[in-house]
């Protein structure tokens, strides 16, 4: 019925003489704005505090968390990451059944969000085909990323036992060496493993098996090497940038970026500030930093640098960050208003990091994330709601919207796809 009004309409105006008024050209605002509601916006790595996943407290919410669904409503971001995260503890298993029981709380948290407090706004994808029928409902999608397998312990059957709650890619460490992995860390700290355990080694086979995309973020560069070797399949760095434009062991070289573009996978470009340029990152930090300790103290919280993270308790940590929001909030404030203010690293100082991978590996193998939650963010990305930013900067500097779509999440569903037909074919 709509088609054939349509067809009257323009033969009514035809027969009245009427010609039809020009169509003014699309603004770079416009196309941006356009560009980015159409595509599936996907952020490979948002951390998690429990705390917020309760019936009184939850992302149903405009909390101060950086990512939650009126944020991301308010942004457009379609799909969150969200972080199964275990600080690496002592290889015990003591230490593995404190680390599980973390772990646990986190899958029945993002379970929760899924099922019983938003449902009708948000839902769990495991594959590329949940992901695009969840869009195409005008849903939210969440999916499951491990940061540190440390809590598997020595038991191989837990990344079946991972996958079947939903995860979809794993990190074989995290900041300290584990049982499967050597860290980045180590460039300072030395090596346990001189890249992969055995069992480590036998992790990337199970990994393959089971269609669980392996994260290299954080292991160091000869683990990195090692699982390219062994893998059948391709990996994903969920949140890292380029090394040659910040030197931070977190980041990928130029070799890495080549044998991630060979192995046919995706580099995940890191919205974190210090990992965008250091420069900018520290004189920014001793500035924010003085006025949140200064804010912490008011209220009567402690305030760590995040140097010191690594030195909490499992508790002392998820209490930072449960007010870490909160003090952050009023800090970011405070210095808007101040002329004074360093200037921090910027959506473009972010976007320079995509370009630069974009030259040197292709467009088919880089993607976007954040690490909001767990300190990451930027002027103007500063949380989900600022999502439509990153596209507008791409789309300034002449990015069609078949390469944006790729980067905001086409390259990393094309690598789930691969990594879930690799486990489908397997043994056969």
């Amino acid at each position: 019925m709509k088609y054939n009004l349509l067809i009257a309409s323009g033969l009514l105006a035809l027969s009245c003489g009427k010609k039809a008024e020009p169509t003014a050209p699309e603004t770079l605002e416009e196309m941006a704005q356009r560009i980015h509601r159409e595509a599936i916006t996907i952020d490979t790595h948002d951390d998690i505090n429990v705390a917020n996943f309760t019936d009184s407290i939850n992302y149903t919410q405009r909390l101060e968390t950086q990512v939650n669904l009126p944020k991301m409503d308010e942004g457009g971001l379609d799909v969150a990451w969200l972080i199964v995260y275990t600080g690496q503890g002592e290889l015990t298993p003591e230490g593995y059944a404190s680390g599980a029981e973390n772990a646990q709380a986190k899958f029945e948290a993002i379970h929760r969000l899924c099922t019983e407090y938003a449902p009708e706004q948000i839902g769990l994808a495991t594959t590329s085909a949940e992901v695009r029928a969840l869009h195409q409902a005008g849903k939210k999608a969440a999916m499951i990323g491990v940061e540190n397998a440390y809590p598997m312990g020595e038991d191989l059957g837990n990344f079946e036992k991972y996958r079947d709650l939903g995860a979809r890619y794993v990190s074989l460490s995290h900041n300290g060496h584990s049982q499967f992995s050597d860290s980045n860390t180590g460039e300072q700290d030395g090596w346990m493993h001189q890249g992969l355990s055995e069992l480590g080694k036998q992790a990337v086979v199970e990994m393959n098996r089971l269609g669980l995309m392996i994260d290299v973020s954080h292991p160091s560069k000869e683990a990195m090497r090692q699982m390219i070797q062994l893998s059948k399949a391709p990996i994903i760095a969920s949140h890292s940038s380029a090394r040659a434009l910040c030197d931070h062991s977190r980041n990928l070289d130029d070799e890495q970026l080549m044998w991630l573009k060979e192995n046919g996978g995706v580099v995940q470009t890191v919205a974190f500030s210090s990992y965008v340029n250091t420069e900018k990152h520290e004189a920014r930090n001793a500035y924010m930093q003085q006025i949140r300790k200064q804010i912490a103290d008011q209220k009567g919280y402690k305030w760590y640098e995040r140097s010191q993270l690594r030195e909490l308790t499992q508790e002392q940590r998820e209490a930072f960050m449960a007010y870490y929001p909160e003090v952050a909030a009023e800090a970011d404030k405070i210095a808007q208003s101040d002329p004074q203010a360093p200037t921090g690293v910027t959506v473009a100082d972010f976007v320079d990091h995509i370009d630069y991978m974009v030259k040197l590996i292709g467009i088919d193998h880089v993607g976007i994330s954040s690490d909001f939650d767990g300190g990451g963010g930027v002027q103007g990305w500063n949380d989900a709601s600022q999502t439509y930013n990153v596209t507008l900067e791409l789309v300034k500097r002449g990015y069609t919207q078949e390469q944006i779509n790729k980067l905001w999440g086409e390259n990393l569903l094309r690598v789930l796809d691969e990594v879930q037909a690799v486990s489908a074919n397997w043994g056969s």
